[in-house]
């Protein structure tokens, strides 16, 4: 088994633009050069502004939040695999580069809790995907708020656990995955209001009497109770409760009693594979007191993770792509193994060399089903592969510069193929024969 560190991050952002640098909050600084960096980072935001102008542009681009995240993970060659939104609920995930061929079946979901399941201001979002040989499923939630609506964040729970399915084979359900994380604000209040006033909660804090305070935690309570997230596992927090501070400071609001409304827990299936044990460890569990946009504070953790080592599966090879050349149509061939079921909307897109998103595609081309070449390489195996040729338009790439393919296939969306970079060359000089 290989470790793989994972990287989870929530923030409830009170629909305020980003302002301050999120490196801390990407848990990238102040990291040495021999300090491994996170495999995979998901990073989870709630309450970020969803008004109708909004949530027209964000449809057609990254929002503001995105892209302030993909433009520091971009320096640490991290590519955003994908974002899922539900009005002011988002996730995000991203990869080191050198992974993106390993990841497979990638499916989001979501679910509305609020006003009984009409509206998304409250509910969650979740991407799963496979990743040598392992599952992975991440839920960002925001549940019902207020002291007085326990209740309602035990059923609004449920009701995520219930809805939520996916297709891809044996995971069809959250629990059912080899990992889950669930992040968010989860909005989980201190018990005993009348004896544990805003002003008791502060002064308990002050004095580092966080134990006493977690004793009450209506999470934990319900964690053992059985009534919600009894499958999870959550290190008792050992920093002060991330709500509710004062805008621009970190001085508490006493308008809403200071509680740990913003967590992180985990689920591990350890013996789901023969002879083989499943694992994550927590390395990190904390929350960030220097960002003071929010009324919130973020809280992050990093595991290690287990996974399969040499893991293969269904891979796609790209020959050496030749140079190209402006205003012609240019071609690559892919080597395609008998055990990935090629599909006509398998698709082959053209990036940039330094591209920081599966989205960022300059053009595309669906993938012919008709190899032009089949190998039999025989043996025990008799496996055979399929050459694939395909052929981009001549209006593609507009600009000289270092380009890559990557092959992708749908439902679900799985990375399959990447090309090494290659040079695109301004148009050939045409000669003219004049005639003697």
């Amino acid at each position: 088994m290989d470790n793989l560190r994972v990287y989870l991050a929530t923030w409830n952002v009170a629909t305020q633009a980003p302002e301050e640098d999120v490196t801390a909050l990407l848990g990238l600084s102040n990291r040495s050069s021999k300090d491994r960096l996170p495999d995979l980072c998901f990073v989870g935001l709630q309450e970020v502004k969803s008004q109708p102008q909004n949530m027209l542009l964000d449809a057609l681009f990254d929002d503001p939040w995105t892209n302030a995240l993909r433009t520091v993970m971009a320096k640490h060659k991290y590519i955003k695999i994908k974002t899922v939104r539900l009005q002011g609920l988002v996730l995000n995930v991203f990869c080191l580069r050198h992974h993106l061929t390993h990841l497979r079946d990638i499916q989001t979901q979501f679910t509305k809790t609020g006003l009984g399941g009409m509206w998304g201001n409250k509910g969650a979002v979740t991407i799963r995907l496979n990743i040598y040989g392992c599952s992975v499923c991440v839920v960002n939630a925001h549940l019902a708020p207020h002291d007085h609506l326990l209740k309602e964040r035990i059923a609004d729970y449920n009701t995520i656990v219930s809805s939520q399915t996916f297709t891809v084979g044996e995971t069809t359900r959250i629990f059912l995955h080899d990992y889950v994380f669930w992040i968010g604000d989860l909005n989980f209040r201190l018990a005993d209001p009348n004896v544990l006033t805003g002003a008791e909660i502060k002064r308990l804090v002050s004095c580092g009497e966080l134990k006493s305070l977690l004793d009450k935690d209506q999470l934990c309570q319900a964690m053992a109770l059985g009534t919600a997230f009894s499958e999870m596992t959550e290190q008792l927090p050992s920093f002060p409760p991330t709500y509710k501070y004062q805008f621009h400071n970190s001085t508490y609001d006493l308008k809403r009693r200071p509680s740990w409304t913003d967590r992180v827990l985990y689920f591990v299936h350890k013996n789901v594979y023969e002879n083989i044990t499943l694992h994550a460890k927590q390395l990190s569990y904390t929350s960030l007191p220097q960002y003071e946009q929010s009324d919130h504070k973020p809280v992050v953790s990093e595991f290690v993770i287990k996974v399969f080592s040499d893991y293969h599966d269904r891979l796609v090879v790209f020959n050496e792509v030749q140079d190209w050349y402006l205003d012609e149509m240019n071609s690559v061939f892919c080597n395609i193994d008998d055990d990935v079921k090629i599909s006509p909307w398998d698709w082959v897109g053209l990036y940039k060399e330094d591209f920081s998103s599966l989205d960022d595609y300059l053009c595309y081309v669906y993938v012919s089903t008709t190899p032009i070449w089949i190998e039999n390489n025989g043996g025990q195996s008799n496996q055979t592969r399929s050459t694939l040729k395909l052929t981009f338009p001549d209006s593609a790439p507009r600009l000289p510069g270092r380009y890559q393919v990557v092959y992708i296939t749908n439902n679900p969306v799985s990375v399959l193929g990447l090309s090494a970079p290659f040079q695109v060359y301004p148009p050939r000089v045409q000669t003219v024969d004049w005639p003697q």
